[in-house]
């Protein structure tokens, strides 16, 4: 990540927002559900899906995020101190780990 905390790859970034518009689409059917007094299996189907595509978009800019702040480190030469090149990710592995953490 950018000091901005942007994702730099373009295709995992493409990659994310389809998973978080398929998991858009996912959330619309299942308010058009609740509001027409759909099928309790069916909405709580939709919902857990719904939850799905979230956590697997969540996880998935969480995993971009560790390699490209992985790879700052590399290129910089400051693995040991566990932290990114200031002028590349900006983010510690402890930050990362907690950001992590919260989708758990």
């Amino acid at each position: 990540m950018s000091s901005s905390g942007q994702l730099r790859d373009p295709a995992a970034t493409r990659k994310i927002a389809n998973r978080l518009k398929r998991a858009q689409g996912q959330l619309a059917g299942l308010i058009s559900a609740v509001e027409s007094g759909g099928d309790c299996r069916d909405v709580v189907t939709q919902l857990a899906a719904v939850s799905s595509a979230l956590d697997r978009a969540g996880f998935a800019i969480i995993s971009t995020a560790m390699r490209e702040c992985l790879d700052d480190e590399a290129t910089a030469g400051e693995a040991s101190e566990g932290r990114a090149s200031e002028t590349g990710g900006g983010l510690t592995v402890a930050e990362l780990e907690k950001l992590f953490l919260t989708l758990a």
